[in-house]
């Protein structure tokens, strides 16, 4: 083997380790992200002892997921009624008008969106105002005493419920 050719050897061995090297770690991000999107994860929200029966509770929460190398820790809050102590409701706290945060008005007893006038009665059905649809539910689930829920979100301004 001659010289020119030994390098050129040389030279397209150490690309294909270089692209091995790059190229494995950016193919498993892609296959685990597509993997894993649209799949919200269960978080922990508290012990339902906890929470009284009946009344609209709002809770924050911290939820956490890894997206390829990214580690990301976020603070949700979400609305709780409780049936029972195996039963509960749980509300994503955006308006399904524009987004906005809603609150639960004590004295009239239902929710109110400060922003566009809202009104929703304890069940999330829409009372007047211009929300397009109900109050957005989310998965729930208890477990040995324990509420976790899966904190999706969701388009905001239209009729039907759809997961962003």
């Amino acid at each position: 083997m001659q010289r020119r050719g030994f390098l050129k050897w040389l030279v397209s061995c150490l690309a294909v380790i270089n692209g091995l090297i790059l190229g494995i770690p950016f193919i498993g991000t892609l296959l685990s992200s597509a993997a894993t999107r649209g799949k919200a994860a269960w978080s922990r929200v508290g012990a339902v002892d906890r929470l009284p029966l009946g009344v609209p509770v709002e809770v924050r929460f911290q939820s956490s997921g890894t997206e390829a190398y990214f580690h990301r820790s976020d603070l949700n809050s979400v609305w709780i009624i409780m049936h029972s102590r195996g039963d509960a409701t749980v509300f994503s706290p955006v308006c399904t008008h524009l987004g906005c945060h809603f609150t639960w008005n004590q004295q009239h007893g239902r929710f109110e969106c400060p922003c566009h006038a809202s009104v929703f009665a304890l069940d999330g059905t829409v009372l007047y105002g211009p929300a397009p649809r109900r109050l957005d539910t989310l998965p729930a689930k208890i477990e040995k005493g324990v509420l976790y829920v899966e904190y999706e979100r969701f388009q905001v301004g239209t009729p039907e419920k759809k997961v962003i």
